[in-house]
This record gives structure tokens, C-alpha cells and sequence, in this order.
């Protein structure tokens, strides 16, 4: 390239992307670092920088190279990346191209987390008997973090859409850098001391530098001191820190964390018509049954009412009476029918009526009857009764026929 001349940016970009071209050390490099900001695209791409205590590395593995990593990519890996530094003419910005990648090691911010991750989950800090049941009707929810940043604005927006009642408390909180834990750890603390039914404790995706804030020890201590219910939200859904295993409940994005502390209210509202209508249901069924068992107990009552009751019984006694009459008579007919044939045969054995057809009754001296010629002996005195007196006479003389 000349140095006279006016170049658009487009040529100046090719002029540069030639030079890399041309350049043999970059066509084929080797280059050893810490995995950073790895992101796995939809397409297959991988995209993630390489990093040492001094600078960082932008680079990319296209789906079709993958044949050259035979182990999944993740924060903190410390990796020797085999390929080419070539320019990207349209951002203008340049970057390693691999075509294979080796695992090295793990890098110091790795086993910084592993180590911490080993020592909480030995104190029982990740144990599921310390977690806390998330409120399913929060009223006000604390959210700690950057006021300025994605996760907040996604969490309003989800928490109008759901329920625009939810009272948000936000503590504008540092998410980044060597002051963010002090930060985030005092957030924790003033919101759990306002009081607030659940808290939302988190950030948008990042490096492991960016994120790393969420894996000091100060931060989870803070949660798990914590009364109030914490879902943590940090970075993506690949995206893993200690404050993840710490809190009560992990939401893979604060998007997700919006939707599981925030309840949705026109749901609700259906819920409540629902069982607002299964009540009436309930109800009405119920006061059908009532009405039926009332009908069935005023009807026995109607057959156990006194006057009823005194009604029946004075028909029964009449009808009792009425049988005892007709059974007295009966009685009384046949006893006077039995009485008249004894009457009749008494009549028939009566002395007096003997006498009063022109027989006598004779007795003794001592009164007793006399029914036999050989009851006297000539001289006894014996009366005879008649019909209209008595005669008493002597005994002469007595035969037998």
C-alpha cells in the first residue's frame, strides 16, 4: 500500500488481513491459555478467548473443526489452541481461528472455585435441608444488582407483564470488580433486613472474571446468613457459580428468576374464579341435599305431630273401644245365653218349682231332705214344704215301691 492516497475501510481491512495471510508464524500457531467468556452458538460454533496475566485472545471454532476437541469447553480450562490468527474484515478485528484444542490444565481462577466449592459443600452450606421453600405469593421482592444492567431491566419487564402488583425493592449493587462482593453482600443484608418475602440475587451473562464476584466466600456466607428466600440468577443458563449452589433455588437467567418469584396474577385470577365457581358448585349441590333432607324431615314431622299423633290415637282408642264394645256385648250375649239354658236348668231342679206344680218337700227334724222312703221309720216327725206353707206331720207307716 501506498503511502500517498485516501483507502476506504474495507481496503485498509483487506490490507491487513493480507499481511496476516502472509505471515507463516500465524498461518499455523500454537497458542497456550485460560478458557474465558465460552459460549457454545446454536449453529455449533464456539466462541471464547484465551487469556494470561497479561491480555486476551478472541477465538473461535467453527462446528466443522470440532472433530479437533474431543472434550467440552468451559471456564477456567487452561488449553493449547492449534490454528491460525487471521483478520475478520468486516469488524476490522483480528482472532485465532482453531482447528484443535488440547487441555493443558486448569486455570487459577478454576481451582480457586473448585477449592471453595470442596470447602462450603464440606461446612454443608449446599445442604437441601438448609433450603428454604420460595413464597408462591410474594408481594415484595428485593433484587440485588446493577441498576444499570440487562438482569434488572429483564426482571421488571417479566414482573409487569406477570404482576403488575409485585412491589420490587431494588439495592443497586456493583456486580463487577474487586468492590462487587462487598457490594453484593451488603445488598443481601439491607434487604433481608427491610423485610422483603423473596430476593433475587444476581446478574447477566459474562467471563468467569465478570462473574466472579458471585464465587467469593463473603457473598455466599451472606446468602446462606440470609432469613429471607434467595433464588440466585447469575449469567446464562451455562453459567455456574457458588452463589448457584448456595441459594435456596437456582434460576438459569434472571429472566427465569423473574418468573419464578413473581406469580402470575391473571393466572391466579383464573384459579380463583375457578375455585370460586367449584364453590358455587359445591354449594348449590350442597343446599340440594340440605332442601332434600329438610323435605324428608318435615314429612316425619308431619307424622310425629302431636295433634296428628293425638288424631290417630283417638281414632285407635275409638276403634279399640268400638272392638271392646262389640266384644263385651258378644260376651254378654253369650253369657246370658249360658246363663239362660243354666237358668232353665236350674229351674227344672228347683224344689220350689216342684212344689208349685203340686209337690211337696219334706225334710227331717234336722232339715235335711228327705229323697227316700227308707230315710223314715214310723213316729219320725217330718215337715213337708207346699207351695203356700209348711206342714209337719208324723210318720205312720212307710213302704218301699
Amino acid at each position: 500500500m501506498a503511502n500517498t492516497g485516501i483507502y476506504t475501510v474495507s481496503q485498509v481491512n483487506t490490507y491487513i488481513k493480507n499481511m496476516f495471510v502472509q505471515d507463516y508464524a500465524l498461518s499455523r500457531i500454537s497458542v497456550k491459555g485460560e478458557v474465558s467468556n465460552c459460549k457454545y452458538h446454536s449453529s455449533g460454533h464456539i466462541y471464547f478467548t484465551l487469556k494470561d496475566g497479561k491480555g486476551t485472545l478472541s477465538a473461535v471454532m467453527f462446528a466443522s473443526q470440532r472433530v479437533g476437541l474431543s472434550f467440552r469447553l468451559e471456564e477456567g480450562q487452561q488449553v493449547i489452541v492449534t490454528g491460525s490468527v487471521d483478520v475478520y474484515e468486516r469488524d476490522g478485528k483480528y482472532q485465532l481461528y482453531a482447528k484443535e484444542i488440547k487441555r493443558e490444565g486448569k486455570g487459577d481462577l478454576f481451582l480457586r472455585f473448585q477449592q471453595l466449592k470442596e470447602e462450603l459443600e464440606e461446612m454443608g452450606m449446599f445442604s437441601p435441608e438448609y433450603k428454604q421453600p420460595i413464597p408462591r405469593y410474594a408481594k415484595v421482592i428485593g433484587v440485588v444488582t446493577a441498576p444499570t444492567g440487562a438482569a434488572i431491566r429483564d426482571i421488571m419487564n417479566i414482573s409487569a407483564r406477570r404482576n403488575p402488583y409485585v412491589q420490587l425493592v431494588l439495592y443497586p449493587a456493583l456486580v463487577q470488580g474487586e468492590q462487587a462482593k462487598y457490594s453484593i453482600a451488603e445488598g443481601i443484608r439491607t434487604l433481608d433486613a427491610v423485610g422483603v418475602d423473596v430476593m433475587i440475587v444476581g446478574r447477566g451473562g459474562g467471563s468467569i472474571e465478570d462473574l466472579w464476584a458471585f464465587n467469593e466466600e463473603m457473598v455466599a456466607r451472606a446468602i446462606f446468613d440470609c432469613s429471607t428466600p434467595v433464588i440466585s440468577a447469575v449469567g446464562h443458563e451455562t453459567d455456574v457459580t457458588i452463589a448457584d449452589y448456595v441459594a435456596d433455588l437456582r434460576a438459569p437467567t434472571p429472566s427465569a428468576a423473574a418468573e419464578l418469584a413473581v406469580f402470575d396474577y391473571l393466572q391466579f385470577q383464573r384459579e380463583i374464579e375457578g375455585y370460586v365457581s367449584a364453590l358455587r358448585i359445591g354449594m348449590e349441590r350442597k343446599l340440594q341435599q340440605e332442601r332434600a333432607r329438610l323435605e324428608q324431615y318435615q314429612f316425619r314431622l308431619k307424622l310425629k305431630d302431636p295433634v296428628h299423633e293425638l288424631r290417630v290415637n283417638r281414632q285407635r282408642i275409638a276403634e279399640f273401644e268400638n272392638g271392646f264394645r262389640r266384644e263385651m256385648d258378644e260376651r254378654l250375649k253369650e253369657a246370658r245365653h249360658r246363663l239362660a239354658l243354666a237358668a232353665g236348668r236350674l229351674k227344672g231342679l228347683s224344689p220350689l218349682e216342684k212344689i208349685s206344680g203340686g209337690f211337696g218337700f219334706l225334710t227331717d227334724e234336722q232339715g235335711k231332705r228327705i229323697q227316700s222312703a227308707g230315710q223314715v221309720s214310723p213316729g219320725d216327725r217330718i215337715s213337708i214344704q207346699v207351695r203356700d206353707g209348711k206342714i209337719l206331720a208324723r210318720v205312720e207307716k212307710g213302704w218301699k215301691i
